[in-house]
């Protein structure tokens, strides 16, 4: 359900965008308010974005009971891996006492934030402020259609959302019983991994909330579990930062943290360590011909070289690094250090390798850096 394609240009590669669950739920509300206030469901329903654009949505159920209104719409993420993709984004719209405003409420589903730090306060329901800006500026406009002050009690639900939020950074972010309402456009950019970035900027925020001087980012669960384990961190130091080293160190260069590790597998390292900050695989392998000069550099003789250079995979260069006694890890951890410096250019910095089974393959031990000498 959307706008049509001259409303929201298509992305460059081809791929269909979607909706964000604050649209879903901003267009549910529309269409629940209008019927309460008497003129029926609206559906299809339009609603206008932050940007200006006008999507429409197709109701997928609707109910008018004794003083409430309800309204859902399938979430449709595009052609982006989103948890919520099919999701029914759920609205429930009361009449509210004289005075009151726009109050919001977690239906099932929707979480609610027990942690400081997140842009909503302990004890509310996690909807995100563009969302709750969205909702009530559309429900104003219906209310002064229909003459009456805008007073209402909304409740965003969505079917599933207590078990699909276990598969997102919520429990760790503190908001319990469900997912979050995001959404600061109303659009979803496939593989925009915008959630997954929001994700980890609200973990540092809750880390420095609570006061805590070191927190750690991990490229996935292995690392994640052995840096834990080293580091002696709680849930909320770390942060699942995935491929996104760089958007992680710039966030905290902006809200400081005294102490940062970062902790990842060996290929994944390895990129950082040659002066990449996205590390995902869609960016191209590690760079083994580098790899094999960096062993040069570091006593390998001209066959190993080559054994290095014609790895198949960046573990397998490892395990030949390691028969030879040679300190590869050791010296990409600090090469990906210098990377990563150079980003956060304030504090004191960790970096630590690890391979699949959490065993430590390379360390540059906690140091401060000195932005002069980068």
């Amino acid at each position: 359900m959307g706008s049509q394609p001259d409303q929201i240009p298509e992305s460059t590669v081809g791929l269909r965008r979607g909706w964000t669950t604050g649209a879903c739920a901003t267009a549910a509300a529309k269409a629940a308010a209008s019927a309460l206030l008497g003129s029926g469901f609206l559906d299809p329903v339009t609603i206008t974005l932050p940007g200006g654009q006008m999507p429409a949505f197709a109701l997928a159920e609707e109910e008018l009971g004794d003083g409430f209104a309800q309204a859902a719409i399938v979430k449709d993420a595009g052609d982006d891996p989103d948890v919520t993709h099919g999701a029914l984004v759920r609205v429930t719209v009361r009449r509210a006492a004289g005075g009151a405003g726009i109050r919001f409420y977690a239906g099932a589903g929707v979480g609610t934030v027990t942690l400081a730090g997140l842009p909503i306060p302990p004890g509310e329901p996690a909807i995100n402020p563009v969302p709750r800006r969205m909702i009530a500026e559309t429900l104003a406009e219906i209310a002064d259609l229909h003459g009456v002050a805008a007073d209402f009690d909304v409740s965003v639900g969505i079917d599933g959302g207590e078990a699909l939020a276990q598969k997102t950074m919520n429990p760790r972010l503190g908001i319990i019983g469900g997912l979050s309402v995001l959404g600061t456009t109303g659009i979803v950019v496939p593989y925009s991994c915008a959630a997954w970035i929001h994700s980890i900027h609200r973990g540092i925020d809750v880390a420095r909330a609570a006061g805590f001087d070191h927190i750690g980012g991990a490229t996935g669960d292995a690392s994640e579990r052995a840096m834990a384990q080293r580091c002696d961190f709680v849930m909320q130091q770390i942060i699942d930062m995935g491929d996104f080293v760089g958007g992680m160190l710039k966030y905290i260069r902006a809200h400081p943290v005294p102490k940062v590790t970062v902790a990842g597998g060996i290929a994944k390292m390895t990129k950082l360590a040659q002066g990449r900050l996205d590390l995902h695989s869609k960016h191209g392998r590690a760079d083994l011909e580098a790899l094999a000069d960096l062993v040069r550099e570091i006593g390998g003789g001209d066959e190993f070289v080559r054994r290095i250079a014609g790895s198949n995979t960046v573990a397998e260069a490892f395990s030949h690094a390691t028969e030879a006694q040679l300190p590869l890890g050791d010296v990409l951890a600090e090469r990906a250090w210098t990377t990563a410096a150079k980003v956060l250019r304030q504090g004191e910095l960790q970096l630590l390798i690890f391979d699949r089974e959490g065993a430590l393959r390379g360390e540059k031990k906690m140091a401060g850096i000195d932005p002069a000498i980068l």
